[in-house]
């Protein structure tokens, strides 16, 4: 559980960095150049291999039985997280959702993890998964904070919204398929 804990916490205040603590990182950029920028990204993959560990390292500790049918509405969830998560691709101008959703990537973050949430009922999940929620809302609150009001960017052409819309089932395709190869069926059996 520990590692678990200290992954959720470095992914966390490795994002904040900037926010909360925007002298520290002025000063690391100051004493390491772009070498800052490789603390950051050491941080992050520390902490992503700490989550792995300590996830499949922790006893199955039952808290809730997910009901059969929410593994359904996690996939069509997934779906969606692939969708919105790629509607902060284009620069200039977005995407539909990408014009309603001024963090898109941070809102499919949170779509994952209430799809995880859904139909994962142990204590690890609810760590992992309610942790990087948590992380993620506040995230959304901390940027508009820093940011002020947001410009709504130029709708895309439709050409863009096909095009996402076919990435985002390959993406989800090719997850389910590691999922499955790995022996969590995401669609049962």
């Amino acid at each position: 559980m520990a590692l678990l804990i200290i992954g959720v916490l470095i992914w966390t205040f490795t994002h904040w960095l900037k926010r909360l603590a925007p002298g520290l990182r002025g000063v690391m950029t100051e004493k390491m150049g772009e070498g800052s920028k490789g603390v950051i990204t050491g941080l992050l993959v520390l902490s992503i291999v700490l989550m792995v560990l300590g996830y499949r390292g922790m006893d199955f500790i039952p808290v809730w039985e997910p009901p059969s049918f929410f593994r359904h509405i996690n996939n069509l969830l997934m779906l969606l997280a692939f969708y919105v998560f790629g509607a902060s691709a284009r620069k200039t101008d977005k995407v539909w959702v990408g014009t309603k959703i001024r963090h898109p990537q941070l809102v499919a973050f949170i779509i994952w993890a209430v799809a995880h949430l859904m139909v994962n009922g142990d204590l690890a999940s609810i760590v992992l998964f309610g942790g990087l929620l948590v992380w993620a809302v506040v995230s959304i609150t901390l940027i508009n904070a820093a940011s002020g009001p947001w410009v709504v960017p130029p709708r895309a052409p439709m050409k863009s919204e096909i095009t996402l819309a076919v990435i985002a089932v390959i993406l989800f395709s090719v997850v389910a398929a590691i999922h499955t190869w790995l022996g969590v069926s995401p669609f049962g059996g």
